[in-house]
């Protein structure tokens, strides 16, 4: 008698992850990591690449026809109102996050991206931005630490020398770039000037936003290089020797360094030490205003899983890529990968341990640490428990995308340095504009 052995093959699980990391060398290391993952689980992952600018359009559209990602490595800027749409599987990301442990994360990053007390996605990194200015120079004149507004202005004023070329600060003053936004919300949330309140209304017309208006146009309009200041230029300026103070995200520091050859130091003193700046600058990640206390703007990428998808298979690859995967993801750009998750529950430091020892840098690599001292990047990680944005932590979340496509606030910036507007119109200005964008949503 023969009998007949049916063989039952078992379906392999297959998951989409989408990546908004373009950038070859990132998308060789997000290979190498799913493919460990595959051999590891035998769970198959199909990377899918977007555009950072055709992310929310896309996401719409895969939601009509039913194809969400299984799981979407994104920015802070669309993950709550992602949520808030119903894109995102919140209880999934929450169940990742507790069986990681929650406190192995930054508090700061779980915050943002809180809704109704469900943390909506998985932090992976960040950074802070930065104002960081020539330790040498505010040594030499006696200048106290830029960390306030007051100190902020003295500093600007006594090292302003337009005559021979030098600035008392650099920073964004382009009507069209989301840098503008990014700068300026730094100094208006350390004025305690928030997009709206609690109850959801838009609070751009209050003294405290009319004074951040001020002070920041002030600043650049009295002790900034003239014309248009973007990405580019405020850098340049800062890499020239040109300026004392400069701010911009930490993606700065492996080029203060020395180490990108089409973004390098020019300073004088950077003839004979690439590295000078980097040696002779000191950094602010929080600063403070009259009417607020210390704040620092950041900018968190997280991974969410898509409405619908295959939770645990997902579960487990946000769990592969923040635990055996982790250092390699934050080796594709150190200084601007912050790791959100610390450590594990029995080395509550192992990650940012491993991330000090990274190589960085693009012509030439070297750890941060041969160039920062262990103080200065101890304070650039600890800075993440306290990141702060407009509009997330009030459930705004649509808002802060919609505002940073238009951007009005650039443009009324822009109107008051050309002399256009006053602070107190721009403020009136932006809180009509802001409003109707906010009626837009309902």
């Amino acid at each position: 008698m023969v009998t007949e052995t049916k063989t039952v093959e078992v379906e392999t699980p297959t998951i989409t992850f989408w990546s908004t990391e373009t950038q070859p060398a990132r998308v060789k290391i997000t290979q190498g990591i799913i493919d460990r993952f595959t051999a590891a689980t035998g769970i198959n992952v199909i990377p899918v690449y977007v555009d950072e600018n055709a992310l929310p359009e896309t996401m719409v559209a895969a939601a009509a026809s039913g194809t969400l990602p299984d799981v979407v490595f994104h920015p802070i800027d669309f993950t709550v109102g992602w949520a808030e749409q119903g894109l995102l599987d919140m209880d999934a990301a929450a169940e990742v996050v507790k069986d990681l442990g929650a406190d192995t994360f930054a508090q700061g990053a779980l915050n943002m991206a809180t809704v109704n007390g469900t943390v909506a996605a998985v932090p992976s990194d960040g950074w802070g931005q930065l104002l960081i200015y020539r330790q040498d120079l505010f040594d030499a004149n006696g200048l106290d630490r830029p960390d306030t507004f007051q100190k902020i202005q003295l500093a600007a004023k006594t090292l302003n020398d337009p005559g021979n070329n030098f600035f008392g600060i650099t920073a964004s003053t382009d009507a069209g770039a989301v840098f503008t936004q990014q700068t300026f919300e730094h100094f208006a949330l350390a004025n305690n000037c928030q997009l709206t309140d609690d109850a959801g209304n838009v609070t751009l017309d209050t003294p405290e936003c009319i004074e951040a208006i001020r002070f920041y146009t002030n600043l650049l309009k009295n002790y900034s290089p003239g014309g248009t200041q973007d990405v580019v230029t405020t850098r340049a300026t800062y890499f020239a020797g040109q300026a004392a103070m400069i701010v911009w995200s930490p993606f700065i520091m492996d080029e203060m360094a020395g180490l990108r050859d089409s973004a390098f130091p020019t300073c004088p003193e950077c003839v004979n030490d690439p590295a000078y700046l980097a040696k002779n600058s000191g950094f602010v990640p929080a600063f403070a205003g009259p009417n607020g206390s210390p704040a620092q703007y950041g900018q968190i990428s997280y991974l969410g899983i898509g409405t619908g998808s295959n939770t645990e298979a997902a579960k487990k690859f946000i769990e592969f890529w923040l635990g055996d995967g982790y250092l390699d993801w934050l080796s594709t750009s150190v200084e601007g990968k912050f790791p959100m998750r610390r450590g594990t529950p029995d080395d509550p430091t192992k990650f940012i341990d491993g991330w000090k020892a990274l190589k960085t840098g693009v012509d030439r690599k070297a750890p941060l640490s041969d160039f920062y001292s262990p103080e200065v990047i101890n304070e650039l990680i600890a800075g993440a428990d306290n990141f702060q944005r407009w509009g997330f932590l009030q459930g705004q979340g649509q808002l802060v995308t919609a505002i940073y496509t238009s951007l009005p606030v650039p443009k009324a910036i822009r109107d008051v340095l050309d002399g256009t507007l006053t602070p107190e119109t721009a403020a009136a200005d932006l809180q009509a504009e802001v409003e109707q964008e906010l009626e837009l949503l309902k």
